[in-house]
């Protein structure tokens, strides 16, 4: 799990991309979760925090470039 600061210095492009990593590994682990083959469940809310985190940066940065 990353925190905002780790997510702060990235650009837009890398922020997607790792929303779509995280949007991925979620489906996995759902997957997983399904077929009880899981090994860690708390997985899960950390990823779906993850994938917020990201979302509200590329929110923030996409509102402050149309600002400018």
């Amino acid at each position: 799990m990353k925190t905002r600061e780790d997510y702060k210095s990235l650009s837009m492009d890398e922020l997607n991309e790792r929303l779509t990593e995280r949007v991925e590994e979620l489906e996995n682990l759902r997957l997983q979760q399904a077929t009880h083959q899981i090994s860690n469940p708390l997985r899960i809310r950390f990823v779906r925090r993850d994938i917020a985190r990201l979302k509200t940066l590329i929110h923030q940065q996409a509102t402050s470039q149309k600002e400018s």
